[in-house]
């Protein structure tokens, strides 16, 4: 019979083990999965909360990267009627092949590797609308930028354009003995909840998460210098003004309505 603590971690997977009982059940406290609910978990490993959502969760859809993992997990939770496994790469996956029904909303959970984390969750931006909330392991700097509020140091392009689709809160802080092998750095549980509907506020008209993202880039390209300077070939003082922001101001003071407008007025200058 297999025996999945066998299993090394594989560095070219970014694979850490969570192990400790204490933090797995916190974070299966934190997600309080139902029978009525649909939860999809990005890279199970070796099953430590698979494990634990089994046993509340109406249907849960594991998808594992690591082939070697695929047979123990299938081993190992074989009983479970409600539960799937897809060898598949979570950056490719095509969550919306997961729903049973037009109106079914996804809930993601996931011990997220360090080397995909960022393009992952944009990835996953794209899929909001077919998503309830989303529980992620991450590393704690990007668990700081996900959550940061403008005027700190952590605040910038995915903190823009992650907090204009969810609300991004904190939980609390996994530290390395929690893992095997243990990693050098602390992680941290984030929860990310989509807004549904977006506030008229902060909503983009006529411009795309791309625009956004352009906008957030470039305001930030040099972050001691000012608006002024950064989007100088892209918008004018004038265009800035428009917009009620003061073009000496410095992109790290802006919050998120106020990076949307720059957005809208960048889309309706007719050269764009």
């Amino acid at each position: 019979m297999a025996n999945p603590m066998k299993h090394k971690a594989r560095k070219r997977f970014g694979q850490n083990f969570l192990h400790d009982a204490h933090i797995i059940e916190r974070i299966i406290a934190s997600i309080a999965a139902r029978d009525s609910q649909h939860i999809v978990e990005i890279g199970p490993g070796k099953g430590a909360l698979t494990e634990h959502l089994l046993l509340t969760a109406g249907q849960l859809d594991a998808i594992e990267l690591d082939r070697d993992l695929i047979p123990l997990l299938e081993q190992r939770f074989a009983d479970y009627t409600q539960f799937r496994i897809h060898s598949a790469d979570a950056l490719q996956f095509d969550f919306s092949s997961l729903l049973n029904s037009a109106d079914e909303q996804l809930r993601l959970v996931g011990n997220l590797p360090y080397n995909i984390s960022t393009p992952l969750i944009f990835r996953l931006l794209e899929n909001v609308d077919i998503i309830e909330d989303m529980h992620f392991m991450l590393q704690k700097e990007v668990v700081e930028r996900l959550t940061a509020s403008p005027n700190s140091k952590a605040y910038g392009r995915l903190s823009i354009l992650v907090q204009y689709l969810c609300h991004a809160n904190q939980l609390f802080i996994v530290p390395p003995g929690a893992f095997s092998p243990a990693p050098k750095i602390d992680s941290a549980i984030v929860q990310l909840t989509p807004r549904k509907p977006l506030a008229d506020s902060i909503r983009l008209e006529h411009a795309t998460l791309n625009d956004l993202s352009f906008i957030a880039k470039s305001a930030f390209a040099q972050r001691r210098k000012t608006l002024r300077n950064n989007l100088k070939k892209i918008i004018t003082e004038s265009d800035i003004k428009q917009c009620d922001i003061d073009p000496g101001r410095r992109a790290e003071t802006l919050t998120i309505s106020e990076f949307v407008a720059l957005t809208n007025r960048y889309v309706q200058i007719p050269e764009h």
